[in-house]
C-alpha cells in the first residue's frame, strides 16, 4: 500500500507528492490499489477524534499560546524540561471565548508503555516521561502520529519498519492504538544510514533525491539492491534480483548497527546491471542522448567495451560521444615522447587504408600487424601515436574496437589532422 502522510497542510507539497509517485514508478516498486492520501480521510479521523472524546479517553485543551509560552519559560526556569502539565485534563467548565482548541488524548499517568522491538529489543517508556500529546490541531486538522496509527490499524498493517529516529514516536502511537482497542503491530526502527565517517548522511555524501539518481546515469535495480543491503544480509551474496529480495528478506535479520553509505559499492553494483543490460535495452535508456548513430556492427562492438568500463549511464553516453568526436587537442605528454617517424608512420599508415579490413575485429588485427610488418615497427612505436591521432590521448577503449567503430573515411579524417597539425 501506497500512503501520502499529508495532514499537515503547512508543509503540503505537490511537487514532493509528484516526486514520491516518480521515484516508485522508476525503481519499479508497485503497490496494490490507488495511492492513499491522507489528507482526503479527514472524516475517518474526525470519526475516531469523536470516539475518544465520547469515551473521555481525550479532551478539548484550551491552553492559549501565552499561557503555553510562561508554563515552558517557568519549566526552563526550574531545570525542567519543557511539556504540557494537562492543566485541561480534566476541565469541565464552559468552552473558553476566542479560543480555537485542541484534541489531547490523555496518556497514561503511572506505569510505563513496553513493546518488544525488533531490532532494539525491549523498549520501556516511563508515563511520566509522556504527557497528553495533541491528537487533532486547533483547526481540526489531525496530528501525524493519531493519523498513522488509525491507517496501520485499519490497513492490518502487521509489521512496522522505520528509521530509529521514529522511535520517539512508537510509544504516542501504542496509546493511541490501546485506547481505539486496536492490535499493536510489531516494531523494527532501524538504525539511521551514516556517511564514511560515521556522521549523518548529507546530501554531499548521497542524501539525495531518488530522481536524481537517475539524472546521474544510476539505474533502479542497481540502487534498490544497495539500498537493501544497507541494513540487511544474507550470507556473502550481494546480488539480489527483486524476487530474491521477496523471496529472502526477513525484518528478523536486519542489522542492529548502523550502516554506512558507500558511493563505491554503489558504483560497483551499478557497473555490474549496465553489463547485464542488452544493446536494446541501453538503446531505450539512452534514447535521448546525442550518440550518432551506428551500424550493428559497430554498436555490438563499441556497447561491448562501453560495458566494460562505464560505472554509470551517464559515463557510458560520454565515452560513445567522446570516441565520436574528433580530437581538438592533444595530450602535451604523449606529443613530447613522438618523434618525427612518428607522424611519417601515420602519413603512412593513412595511405594503407585502403587495404585496413574494418569490417571484423579479427580481420582488423590481422591487417593491422600486417603493415607493422610491412614497416618493421614494433607495436608500442605504432600504437601509441595511432590512439593519439584517433583519440587525442594515451587511454582509452581498445585500440582495434576503436578502428573499428570509426570507420575508414572517419580515421582518414583523423591522421590528415593529426599530421597537419604537426606540420
Amino acid at each position: 500500500l501506497l500512503r501520502i502522510e499529508d495532514t499537515d497542510q503547512n508543509r503540503n507539497s505537490k511537487e514532493a507528492i509528484t516526486k514520491i509517485l516518480e521515484a516508485f514508478e522508476w525503481m519499479g516498486l508497485e503497490y496494490d490499489d490507488g495511492v492513499m492520501y491522507q489528507s482526503k480521510r479527514f472524516d475517518i479521523y474526525k470519526k475516531y477524534i469523536d470516539i475518544l472524546l465520547k469515551e473521555d479517553k481525550a479532551y478539548y485543551c484550551y491552553m492559549s499560546k501565552e499561557e503555553l509560552d510562561t508554563l515552558r519559560q517557568d519549566q526552563k526556569t526550574r531545570g525542567e524540561n519543557p511539556r504540557y502539565d494537562n492543566r485541561y485534563r480534566d476541565y469541565h467548565g464552559a468552552p473558553r471565548e476566542n479560543i480555537s482548541p485542541v484534541v489531547r488524548i490523555k496518556a497514561p499517568l503511572n506505569g510505563a508503555i513496553e513493546f518488544d522491538d525488533g531490532i532494539k529489543g525491549h523498549i520501556k517508556v516511563e508515563a511520566k516521561e509522556l504527557d497528553d500529546f495533541i491528537i487533532a490541531r486547533n483547526d481540526g486538522s489531525p496530528t501525524y502520529n493519531f493519523v498513522v496509527a488509525i491507517d496501520d490499524a485499519l490497513s492490518s498493517i502487521s509489521d512496522v519498519i522505520r528509521g530509529d529516529d521514529h522511535l520517539s514516536n512508537t510509544p504516542k502511537q501504542i496509546i493511541i492504538y490501546e485506547a481505539l482497542g486496536f492490535k499493536v503491530p510489531k516494531f523494527y526502527h532501524t538504525p539511521m544510514i551514516l556517511n564514511p565517517e560515521g556522521k549523518k548522511l548529507s546530501k554531499r555524501d548521497g542524501a539525495m533525491d531518488v530522481m536524481e539518481y537517475k539524472q546521474m546515469g544510476f539505474l533502479p535495480e542497481a540502487l534498490l539492491n544497495f539500498l537493501v543491503r544497507l541494513g540487511w544480509s544474507y550470507g556473502d551474496k550481494e546480488i539480489f534480483s527483486k524476487d530474491e529480495m521477496l523471496e529472502l528478506f526477513t525484518p528478523s535479520e536486519l542489522n542492529s548497527s548502523p550502516s554506512s553509505y558507500n558511493q563505491s559499492k554503489l558504483l560497483w553494483l551499478n557497473a555490474h546491471y549496465i553489463k547485464e543490460k542488452s544493446n536494446d535495452a541501453l538503446d531505450e535508456l539512452l534514447e535521448n542522448s546525442q550518440i550518432p548513430h551506428m551500424s550493428t556492427f559497430q554498436k555490438d562492438i563499441l556497447y561491448s567495451e562501453l560495458k566494460d568500463r562505464a560505472q554509470t549511464l551517464r559515463e557510458f553516453e560520454n565515452m560513445a560521444l567522446e570516441l565520436f568526436t574528433p580530437p581538438r587537442h592533444y595530450d602535451e605528454k604523449t606529443l613530447q615522447k613522438l618523434d618525427e617517424q612518428a607522424y611519417k608512420t601515420m602519413e603512412l599508415f593513412e595511405d594503407y587504408l585502403g587495404r585496413l579490413d574494418v569490417s571484423d575485429p579479427q580481420a582488423c588485427d590481422t591487417s593491422l600487424h600486417a603493415f607493422m610488418d610491412m614497416h618493421s615497427l614494433k607495436p608500442a612505436k605504432f600504437m601509441q601515436p595511432l590512439r593519439l591521432a584517433l583519440l587525442g590521448k594515451p587511454g582509452g577503449i581498445a585500440l582495434i574496437a576503436t578502428l573499428c567503430v570509426l570507420g575508414k573515411d572517419e580515421i582518414s579524417k583523423r591522421l590528415k589532422a593529426f599530421v597537419l597539425m604537426k606540420n
